[in-house]
């Protein structure tokens, strides 16, 4: 391969999607790759929150009709914007709470157990939130999550194997609900050979597309996915804590929400005040509260920064970053004094958006080294240094220069000024 940073200039001079970068607010002396965890602030999103809070200042509560879009409408309005990244109709994806309290959302109302079918199938991978949120779902229902929750274990290397997930589809399963990518490693499972197993077996079949959504494209009708639910900050760049997702497909919208709140009654009716709850027929109907209209609004402008890019382009930049990324990790890197090797999959359809370089005995120190040159990845455990490439904001050179430090990281001992112990966060 042409390792050098000649040939890194020359792919950012030919890259179609350069010119986006400038429309994000990137921190002074810093290379940013942690868009996986939390992505930067885009100009469109800043400029779609301004005029929320321009709205709140002149209209107060007149916003709710009288805002351009009008408030009461805007979350249905952003799913609807959602909804072409992920291969959905409008009425099938709605903004709405968090991750985690979409989960409960769903999980209450698509796990129904009956009969054999009581056991719910998860991942030992999966991000710690969804499986405390699944556990919780069947003890809500009387279950043991030590008998009723089945977890499929990890290979050696981290990966998720689709064919144990299969094995593992037994008849007393009612519903699976798997991570899309991965969080450690970036491997992207195989969505529509899952959901079409599951289907066969009347399975339920629902997805945490944290990690996946607005870095790669989905095709959840497409692919029979029963439900799913996401978040905003990560590749969505809405900011900390903005809104999430919910998906449901259409043959679904009869089925009764059963964390029935106020803003997923049927909508033209809201205001009759009526103590019998009737959901709207749409992913709406499993909206809860009231939207946070300052957590909500960004992603108008960020997710249509996504549309004048293009998804399509913006994973074929995604996959050429990551490449690049892991052949200078195994060309340059792989070897004694360095040893670093590469948890992600190198096949590129088995890749989502970020790449987990591995470490035995230094990941964590050498992350923190990393961040006093001023690039930002983030660490997992037990050995993980986590780099997301951010197609409209990152660049190849950014990862030559990357490649460069963790050798120089590693030639000066430079990890060895840092404590061994984690942080609260990192």
């Amino acid at each position: 391969m042409e390792s050098g940073r000649e040939y890194a200039e020359r792919m950012d001079r030919e890259d179609p999607l350069a010119r986006f970068r400038d429309h994000f607010y990137i921190p002074a002396n810093t290379v940013y790759f942690d868009g996986n965890s939390l992505g930067l602030m885009p100009r469109e999103g800043r400029t779609s929150l301004d005029r929320v809070i321009t709205e709140w200042e002149t209209l107060a509560i007149r916003g709710w009709l009288g805002g351009n879009p009008p408030w009461f409408y805007l979350a249905e309005q952003t799913g609807a914007q959602m909804a072409l990244l992920v291969g959905a109709e409008p009425e099938e994806v709605v903004a709405a709470g968090s991750t985690t309290v979409n989960i409960h959302a769903l999980i209450s109302s698509f796990y129904r157990p009956s009969g054999r079918k009581t056991k719910i199938l998860a991942d030992a991978l999966n991000f710690p939130s969804d499986i405390y949120a699944l556990k919780s779902q069947l003890m809500l229902r009387g279950y043991d999550p030590e008998t009723n929750l089945v977890t499929v274990q990890p290979g050696p290397d981290f990966s998720l194997s689709e064919e144990k997930v299969i094995e593992a589809m037994k008849p007393d399963i009612a519903l699976v609900f798997l991570p899309s990518v991965l969080f450690r490693t970036g491997q992207l499972i195989d969505i529509p050979l899952l959901a079409s197993e599951a289907a066969k077996r009347g399975i339920l079949f629902g997805l945490d597309c944290s990690h996946s959504a607005g870095a790669v494209p989905h095709e959840f009708d497409r692919q029979g996915v029963d439900f799913a639910t996401w978040c905003g900050y990560k590749y969505l760049n809405g900011g900390p804590g903005s809104a999430a997702f919910v998906y449901v497909n259409r043959k679904h919208f009869s089925l009764e929400p059963m964390m029935a709140g106020w803003f997923g009654y049927l909508k033209e009716q809201m205001f009759n005040m009526s103590l019998d709850f009737v959901h709207q027929p749409s992913a709406g109907g499993w909206q809860i509260s009231t939207p946070n209209l300052l957590s909500l609004a960004p992603l108008e402008g960020s997710i249509g920064l996504i549309h004048e890019a293009g998804i399509d382009r913006i994973r074929e930049k995604s996959l050429r970053l990551t490449s690049y990324l892991i052949e200078l990790v195994d060309h340059l890197l792989s070897r004694p004094p360095y040893n670093f090797y590469i948890r992600t999959p190198k096949e590129s359809g088995r890749r989502g958006g970020h790449v987990a370089i591995g470490h035995a005995s230094e990941a964590w120190r050498v992350c923190e080294a990393l961040k006093s040159r001023g690039f930002i990845p983030d660490f997992r455990p037990p050995d993980i240094i986590r780099i997301a490439p951010v197609a409209l904001y990152n660049s190849f050179t950014e990862l030559w220069d990357l490649t460069n430090a963790l050798r120089e990281i590693i030639d000066g001992r430079e990890y060895e000024l840092f404590d061994t112990q984690t942080k609260a966060v990192s």
